[in-house]
Order: C-alpha cells, then structure tokens, then sequence
C-alpha cells in the first residue's frame, strides 16, 4: 500500500476521503473492497470513462503503418540489450476543465473518489478546495479557480505502463492532476515527448513469425551444405505510429530487418559464413533459393553438418535482427536497440551421401 504522504497535501481535511493501491488506483464506481479497474480498458463514468480509468489506461493511440501483413501469425520482439526497458509512467492529458467539474459535481451528489494521481484519489474537500475555490496548493503547485474552465488545455496526470506495472520506476509518476496549455508539453522528465512515444510503440511493434527456406527441408546429409534462405515478399520493414491526442506529439518507429543468425544446435557443424550472420541482400532477401545442380556449390547462407544427429534431431535456431529507428513530431529521430525473433527446427541429419541433383 502507498503511503498518503506521497501527494504532500498542503491543507487540513479531515473529512477527506483517500483510496491507496499498489496496484493502481481505483475508478469513480469502484469501492475500496471491490476488484480494482480492469488494467486493459477504461472503466467508471461512460461520461468521461479516461479520467475515471484505470492507472495503466493510456490515451495512445497505436497504429500500424506498413509490415506485419503477410497472413502469418505475428509476434513481438525481444531488444537485443538486456538492459533495454520501455518507459514505466509518462503523463498525458485525462479531462477537460468541464470533464474535471462534472466529475466532481457527480462527487458532490454522493458520487466516489477521483483519481488525481495512478496510486491516489481525493474526496469533495480536497477536489473543491483545490480545484474550484484554488485555496489549497499541493506539491504540484497553487489550485485553480472553477477547474478553469474557459481556458484552452487539459488536466493532466500520469499513467503506468501496464507491462511494467511491478516495477518501482511506475511510481515516479505521482504529480497530483495538473494543468497543461493547449498544444505544450509538461516540462518534467516524464513528458510524453517523441522518444517516450517511440519507446512504447517498441513495444507494440509485432514481426512476422517468418519460417526459413531450407534445401534439404528436415534431412540433411554429413557434410553436404543445407541452403537456407528468405524471401523479399516476406521479409518487410515494420513500421507502427504512436500518437497522443491532444499533446500534439508523435512518433513512429521502424523495424528493419538486417540479418539472420544460424545457430545449427551442435558443435559438430559449420556455419555458412562462419559467424552465422546472413546478412540481407539489397532487394531485401536473405541467402539464395537452392537450385537444381547447386548441390555441390557453396551456398551464401547455410549450415555444413559433420555429424549424424543419431537418434534426436537438431535444433536449428534462426535468429532473425530487427533494426530499430524512430522519427516523431519536431524533427526528432534516433535509434533504439535491435530486436531479434527467433525460430526453432528440428533437423536430421544422416550419413548416406545421396544428394539430388
């Protein structure tokens, strides 16, 4: 449980009710002994269902611009550096200045508690003091008078990351429901600025679940070379735009892919090239199909077995690269780390030297 401290009300209210989570805070209709609100969708009011939402409800809007459409089952990347984590909390806009009166007039007729922070919601005392009289200053600053309504912006307050939700860092976003102009950005480290965009729609990024082209497909032979590669009508760059309304920030993020790495699940192997990083041609395939009268050749990309697999196959790992940029609203770009995706076959591997030719 939070501590009630960590808003720093600057006011006497002992009539003041608080709701604390650890897991988020609990949205107008909610009760403090009742199932806090869904991580995955807004809930409370219908008239204003974000600034009654959940702690992890962002008002982002993800879209996906180009790639991830070849009809595959897709799945998410994996950031190359351990160390690599998308952002915990960020603030964004939840309610209008009428939004914001609403919701406390529906707290004066005996309504619940409004969310000021993700782990801390106020009672009447504390919303009308601070927010419709402004005789109470919190941490955040001085209070406002009738939710300043008529003027041209939004309260603000922070949001969690829903997959990072046990991480301490989720909790720096406690600044109490704040006003930001219209068409600016808050400046504090937790704004939702480009790069924050870009990070969170990493996330969100989804590669095709692209399966290698191999030649001998699950039988290989000792020491004849398997061909493995991929095509260009399958192996597209991914691109996904995230977008806060009412912030007028942007950013959209590319995955590139630039390689494949081949691990074939034995020492008893050779790699074609030895490193086992396939690097991408430039009309965006990987390796070359295996043709007819190509056995005894050399292929640009596959694997040499020098050993029969006996009685349990191989596990051949192909890892595709994934490079990863980003460019948002401003003219701010920049890179973020690879990511990789990695697929797994099974791979016999015999000793007769039968080779179709």
């Amino acid at each position: 449980m939070r501590v009630a401290a960590k808003a720093s009300v600057l006011l006497t209210a002992s009539a003041c009710a608080l709701v604390l989570s650890s897991t988020g805070a609990y949205g107008v209709g909610d009760e403090n002994n009742r199932t806090p609100s869904s991580p995955n969708g807004p809930s409370g009011g219908a008239s204003d269902g974000t600034l009654t939402a959940s702690a992890t409800t962002t008002r982002i809007k993800i879209t996906q611009i180009s790639g991830g459409s070849s009809g595959k089952s897709s799945k998410p990347l994996a950031a190359v550096d351990p160390n690599w984590v998308p952002p915990a909390c960020w603030y964004e806009p939840v309610a209008t200045p009428q939004q914001l009166k609403d919701a406390v007039e529906r707290l004066k007729k005996g309504g619940d508690l409004v969310p000021v922070t993700p782990t801390l919601s106020w009672g009447e005392d504390l919303m009308v003091d601070h927010y419709e009289k402004g005789t109470a200053e919190t941490a955040s600053g001085a209070g406002y008078k009738d939710y300043n309504v008529g003027k041209d912006g939004m309260f603000w307050r922070g949001v969690i990351n829903k997959n990072r939700a046990n991480d301490p860092a989720s909790y720096d976003c406690e600044r109490t429901l704040f006003w930001q102009n219209a068409n600016t950005l808050p400046q504090d480290k937790h704004a939702p600025t480009p790069d924050v965009l870009a990070a969170y729609a990493y996330d969100k990024i989804d590669v095709p679940s692209t399966e290698i082209e191999l030649k001998p497909t699950v039988r290989s032979t000792v020491k004849v070379p398997t061909w493995v590669w991929l095509d260009k009508a399958t192996f597209k760059d991914v691109k996904v735009r995230a977008e806060l309304p009412n912030a007028g920030v942007w950013a959209e993020t590319t995955a590139k892919p630039v390689a494949l790495h081949l691990n074939p699940g034995t020492a008893d192997a050779e790699t074609i090239p030895a490193s086992g990083d396939c690097r991408i041609n430039d009309d965006g395939s990987i390796g070359t199909p295996f043709t007819k009268g190509s056995a005894d050749k050399t292929p640009p990309c596959g694997i040499r077995y020098l050993r029969a697999s006996g009685g349990r196959p191989y596990r051949l790992k192909a890892s595709i690269t994934w490079q990863i940029s980003w460019e948002g609203s401003g003219g701010a770009k920049g890179d973020l780390p690879d990511g990789t995706f990695e697929t797994t076959q099974d791979m016999t591997v015999q000793e007769i030297q039968a080779v179709n030719r």
